[in-house]
Order: structure tokens, then C-alpha cells, then sequence
């Protein structure tokens, strides 16, 4: 068994996000955090009303959200588009390539 405490995790504030990293991720590392298994990415994002991810890929992944507050509105190069809301997960298969963006659709963090 392996426990990592919550705050053991990389941190990131760019204003309009303020994310914790359980893995190396972006300017985050941690040599003995690097993934778990085929888990590679496991972040927990506050996101500013209105504020969110510009479109961008994903290719051989599959992405999951799950909104714990507010409304994440999801999109992607397949025409999709919806809103997720707290009690939603949101599977998207990006398999061979997609891009997509998401967005915080509500006026609360």
C-alpha cells in the first residue's frame, strides 16, 4: 500500500486555476511520483467562473471529470458539447486523437 497525504502534492496558482498535482505534471516533479500503473495524471483544479481549458489534444488516453461543484462544460472536435454537473462523470475516449476544451459554465469556483 501506498499513501501519499494530500499535502505531499504538487501545487500550481495561475489565478484563474489553482491545481493540485498527485503525479509529475506540468512544471511539477517528483521522480518517485512520475504515474501508478497506467494512471498518469491525477489532478484536482479549481477553475475561475467563466475561466477554463482552451481547446487542445489528447491522443491514446482516456480522460475522466468529475465536477465536485458548480457546472464543467465540456466540448470537443466531434461536434459534443454538454454540461457536467456535481454527481456526472464524464468519460471521453480519445483514443487515435480529439481535441476538446472544458470550461467552469457557473458562478462559483
Amino acid at each position: 500500500m501506498i499513501v501519499d497525504k494530500a499535502n505531499s502534492r504538487g501545487y500550481a496558482n495561475h489565478g484563474w486555476l489553482k491545481t493540485y498535482h498527485t503525479f509529475s505534471f506540468a512544471n511539477y516533479y517528483n521522480p518517485k511520483r512520475v504515474h501508478f500503473g497506467m494512471l498518469r495524471v491525477l489532478n484536482d483544479d479549481t477553475v475561475a467562473p467563466g475561466e477554463g481549458f482552451d481547446t487542445h489534444p489528447h491522443k491514446n488516453m482516456e480522460v475522466i471529470s468529475i465536477p465536485l461543484n458548480g457546472y464543467l462544460r465540456h466540448g470537443d472536435s466531434i461536434q459534443n458539447s454538454k454540461v457536467i454537473t456535481p454527481g456526472d462523470i464524464q468519460v471521453m475516449s480519445a483514443g487515435t486523437g480529439i481535441l476538446h476544451s472544458e470550461f467552469n459554465d457557473s458562478d462559483e469556483q
